[in-house]
């Protein structure tokens, strides 16, 4: 099978997740990393592409250039990933579907709701694939958890909680460090910090694994560190159109909690336990029955954890390799087989209006809000 042409948008040398996505776009060899612009910098992004391989004439200084570096090429890129600070995604994104790109933007898509409604118009409109890195829900056994939800393997849901909690920008000392600081400034990081930054992880897995959508929402928001203007912790109770009741927890000061990402769903005959820190393993208890714990890789698992999981039973798999998942999606949808499970453009809008609305909740002390965005109500 011949591979699909990739190019990315920052990520650049240094970066966090640029890493991931070139790990994880090339794992399955089902794309060629043949175009990029990977640094605000031109010339360090130029360098940087070269020494990744990339051709000298396809290694960009910019975005822009890219997109008209790329627009009439007989072999342009088949996806581009947009993996730029926060504020810029909505204009990279739009600019790369209109003119026909299919594209992987990180989360948050968009910074307020109407830009939101604007990518998924635009989206529609285009034909093309737009899909937002929300990787975590590309385990296997989170595929697992939501298939077994789906098939009533647990009965119906009553109550989901989640929580991505860390600690590592507890330290007030380092409040000033540029690479924590831009989390908690409005300029740079919108209306919301740490609910925008990694709640909404925790809210996107609550409604894929339920596959439900949260309806309305009441917030409390603190900024633990007086400097901050943003929250560093947040609490969100929230009620989704099924009825199922959720709890959510996020918080960047808990210190001694490192990753903190996990999730539990409990029916009306049984429960399911999933933890980032522990991702090979699904905790599955029957009503009035014993604990058992499901591994990935092994026998009877639902199609969608099967055909993600790569390495035998009791070898572990990653992030990049959750990632990994979004491109193998992703390839089958360029190519014409859509997958249920691969993040759409829908879903950052409706991300986007959760934060905007705890936002609105935590303001007003806590009230009820309408957590779905106009167009999808």
């Amino acid at each position: 099978m011949t591979k699909l042409k990739w190019g990315m948008i920052g990520g650049g040398e240094g970066s966090q997740i640029g890493p991931a996505h070139r790990l994880g776009a090339q794992a399955d060899g089902l794309f060629e990393f043949v175009a990029g612009a990977l640094d605000h910098r031109p010339e360090q992004g130029r360098d940087y592409a070269r020494r990744l391989g990339i051709a000298a004439d396809r290694a960009y200084g910019d975005w822009k250039e890219m997109l008209a570096g790329e627009r009439d090429r007989p072999d342009r890129v088949d996806l581009v990933t947009v993996a730029t600070p926060n504020a810029t995604h909505f204009e990279i994104t739009k600019a790369f579907l209109q003119a026909g790109f299919n594209v992987l933007c990180e989360k948050p898509m968009t910074m307020t709701v109407d830009e939101g409604e604007e990518i998924v118009r635009v989206a529609r409109a285009s034909g093309k694939v737009c899909a937002v890195n929300y990787c975590y829900s590309a385990y296997p056994m989170v595929r697992q958890a939501r298939a077994m939800v789906r098939a009533g393997e647990i009965g119906k849901v009553r109550l989901v909680v989640t929580n991505f909690s860390h600690g590592h920008h507890g330290n007030a000392a380092d409040a000033d460090n540029p690479r924590v600081r831009w989390r908690y400034d409005p300029a740079m990081a919108g209306v919301s910090g740490q609910f925008a930054d990694c709640g909404i992880h925790a809210l996107h897995m609550a409604s894929f694994v339920c596959d439900d959508q949260v309806k309305s929402l009441s917030a409390d928001f603190a900024s633990t560190i007086p400097s901050r203007v943003l929250e560093d912790d947040a609490m969100v109770n929230f009620r989704m159109a099924g009825g199922t009741v959720g709890r959510l927890w996020t918080s960047s000061v808990a210190i001694g909690r490192q990753h903190g990402f996990d999730l539990q769903v409990f029916g009306e005959t049984g429960g399911l336990r999933w933890a980032s820190e522990q991702p090979n393993q699904l905790i599955y208890t029957p009503v009035g029955g014993r604990t058992q714990i499901i591994e990935k890789g092994e026998g009877g698992l639902h199609d969608d954890a099967r055909r993600l999981s790569r390495v035998a039973i009791a070898h572990p798999e990653g992030f990049p390799l959750a990632v990994a998942n979004i491109y193998c999606d992703l390839a089958d949808a360029i190519r014409g087989t859509a997958r249920d499970g691969l993040p759409g453009a829908a879903d950052g809008l409706r991300s986007m209006a959760a934060v905007h609305a705890a936002v609105k909740s935590a303001g007003q002390n806590g009230a009820w809000v309408d957590a779905r965005p106009p167009m999808f109500r």
